[in-house]
Protein backbone atom coordinates (compact mmCIF):
# COMPACT_ATOMS: atom_id res chain seq x y z
CA UNK A 1 0.00 0.00 0.00
CA UNK A 2 1.49 3.47 -1.09
CA UNK A 3 0.77 6.89 0.55
CA UNK A 4 -1.29 7.43 -2.81
CA UNK A 5 -3.44 4.98 -1.89
CA UNK A 6 -4.52 5.74 1.67
CA UNK A 7 -2.72 9.27 2.17
CA UNK A 8 -1.30 8.21 5.53
CA UNK A 9 2.43 9.08 6.03
CA UNK A 10 3.33 8.17 9.28
CA UNK A 11 5.08 10.52 11.40
CA UNK A 12 8.60 8.93 13.46
CA UNK A 13 10.59 9.92 15.77
CA UNK A 14 14.11 8.99 16.36
CA UNK A 15 16.32 9.48 18.81
CA UNK A 16 19.92 9.04 17.80
CA UNK A 17 23.09 9.17 20.10
CA UNK A 18 25.79 12.19 18.87
CA UNK A 19 27.97 8.99 17.80
CA UNK A 20 27.21 6.51 15.39
CA UNK A 21 23.23 7.36 15.31
CA UNK A 22 24.03 11.01 14.14
CA UNK A 23 26.76 10.06 12.52
CA UNK A 24 24.82 7.76 10.23
CA UNK A 25 22.39 10.43 9.30
CA UNK A 26 25.00 13.11 9.12
CA UNK A 27 26.98 10.41 6.20
CA UNK A 28 23.27 9.27 4.89
CA UNK A 29 22.80 13.46 3.73
CA UNK A 30 26.44 13.77 2.33
CA UNK A 31 26.14 10.37 0.20
CA UNK A 32 22.77 12.01 -0.71
CA UNK A 33 21.14 8.71 0.60
CA UNK A 34 17.22 9.10 0.87
CA UNK A 35 14.99 8.24 3.86
CA UNK A 36 11.79 8.96 4.39
CA UNK A 37 10.95 12.89 5.34
CA UNK A 38 8.62 12.34 8.28
CA UNK A 39 11.68 10.84 10.52
CA UNK A 40 12.32 13.92 13.41
CA UNK A 41 15.96 13.26 14.47
CA UNK A 42 16.36 13.86 18.41
CA UNK A 43 20.11 13.92 18.75
CA UNK A 44 21.21 12.74 22.66
CA UNK A 45 25.35 12.55 24.22
CA UNK A 46 23.77 8.87 24.19
CA UNK A 47 21.09 6.69 23.83
CA UNK A 48 21.54 5.66 27.40
CA UNK A 49 20.20 8.79 27.90
CA UNK A 50 16.72 8.21 26.46
CA UNK A 51 14.43 8.10 29.00
CA UNK A 52 11.00 6.55 28.93
CA UNK A 53 9.33 9.49 29.75
CA UNK A 54 10.82 10.59 26.63
CA UNK A 55 9.84 8.05 24.24
CA UNK A 56 6.10 8.16 25.62
CA UNK A 57 6.14 12.18 25.49
CA UNK A 58 6.84 11.71 21.75
CA UNK A 59 3.82 9.52 21.08
CA UNK A 60 1.94 11.90 23.37
CA UNK A 61 2.87 14.83 21.07
CA UNK A 62 1.38 12.66 17.51
CA UNK A 63 4.26 10.73 16.60
CA UNK A 64 3.00 7.48 14.90
CA UNK A 65 6.22 5.33 15.96
CA UNK A 66 9.25 6.03 17.49
CA UNK A 67 13.01 4.42 17.27
CA UNK A 68 16.50 4.31 18.51
CA UNK A 69 19.56 4.69 16.88
CA UNK A 70 22.45 2.97 18.61
CA UNK A 71 26.01 2.15 18.49
CA UNK A 72 26.27 -1.28 17.70
CA UNK A 73 26.50 -3.75 21.05
CA UNK A 74 30.11 -3.93 22.13
CA UNK A 75 30.84 -0.91 20.59
CA UNK A 76 29.12 2.01 22.83
CA UNK A 77 31.12 5.09 23.38
CA UNK A 78 29.72 4.81 26.85
CA UNK A 79 30.01 1.32 27.30
CA UNK A 80 26.55 0.31 28.17
CA UNK A 81 24.61 3.32 26.96
CA UNK A 82 22.88 1.07 23.82
CA UNK A 83 21.75 -1.96 26.29
CA UNK A 84 20.17 0.89 28.79
CA UNK A 85 18.16 2.09 25.70
CA UNK A 86 17.40 -1.39 24.63
CA UNK A 87 16.28 -1.77 28.33
CA UNK A 88 13.96 1.24 28.40
CA UNK A 89 12.67 0.54 25.15
CA UNK A 90 11.18 -3.17 26.21
CA UNK A 91 9.62 -1.45 29.20
CA UNK A 92 8.10 1.26 26.60
CA UNK A 93 6.94 -1.23 24.83
CA UNK A 94 5.01 -3.13 27.65
CA UNK A 95 3.95 0.44 28.75
CA UNK A 96 2.39 1.08 25.06
CA UNK A 97 0.72 -2.69 24.88
CA UNK A 98 -0.70 -1.82 28.39
CA UNK A 99 -2.85 1.32 27.33
CA UNK A 100 -3.65 -0.14 24.25
CA UNK A 101 -0.81 0.77 21.50
CA UNK A 102 1.38 -1.88 19.64
CA UNK A 103 4.61 -2.66 20.59
CA UNK A 104 5.88 -2.93 16.94
CA UNK A 105 5.69 1.14 17.12
CA UNK A 106 8.95 1.28 18.74
CA UNK A 107 12.12 -0.02 17.31
CA UNK A 108 15.92 -0.18 18.09
CA UNK A 109 18.79 -0.22 15.34
CA UNK A 110 22.32 -0.52 15.95
CA UNK A 111 24.49 0.55 13.49
CA UNK A 112 27.81 2.90 13.58
CA UNK A 113 28.29 6.32 11.73
CA UNK A 114 29.41 5.11 8.59
CA UNK A 115 26.30 3.04 8.26
CA UNK A 116 24.12 5.56 5.66
CA UNK A 117 22.67 3.00 3.66
CA UNK A 118 21.57 1.27 7.07
CA UNK A 119 20.50 4.08 8.47
CA UNK A 120 18.11 4.73 5.68
CA UNK A 121 16.86 1.22 5.59
CA UNK A 122 15.61 1.94 9.20
CA UNK A 123 14.02 4.65 8.77
CA UNK A 124 12.46 3.15 5.82
CA UNK A 125 11.69 -0.31 7.83
CA UNK A 126 9.66 1.93 10.12
CA UNK A 127 8.05 4.08 8.15
CA UNK A 128 6.48 0.59 6.32
CA UNK A 129 5.85 -1.16 9.71
CA UNK A 130 3.99 2.00 10.94
CA UNK A 131 2.29 2.31 7.43
CA UNK A 132 0.90 -1.28 7.88
CA UNK A 133 -0.31 -0.23 11.46
CA UNK A 134 -1.84 2.86 10.75
CA UNK A 135 -2.43 6.10 12.63
CA UNK A 136 -1.77 6.22 16.39
CA UNK A 137 -4.83 6.93 18.17
CA UNK A 138 -2.66 8.88 20.24
CA UNK A 139 -2.11 11.23 17.03
CA UNK A 140 -6.09 10.95 16.46
CA UNK A 141 -6.89 12.36 20.08
CA UNK A 142 -4.36 14.80 19.60
CA UNK A 143 -5.44 16.04 16.47
CA UNK A 144 -9.16 16.27 17.50
CA UNK A 145 -7.94 18.16 20.58
CA UNK A 146 -6.68 20.82 18.35
CA UNK A 147 -9.62 20.87 16.19
CA UNK A 148 -12.01 24.29 16.42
Amino acid sequence: MSDQDNGFKPELTAFTCIYCGSMAADTAGALRVSYPATVKLFRFPCTGKVDVEYILKAFEEGADGVYIVACSIGNCHHVHGNVRATKRLAYARELLQQIGLEGERLGIFYMSGSQAHAFAAAAQEMTERIRRLGPSPLRKAKERELEP
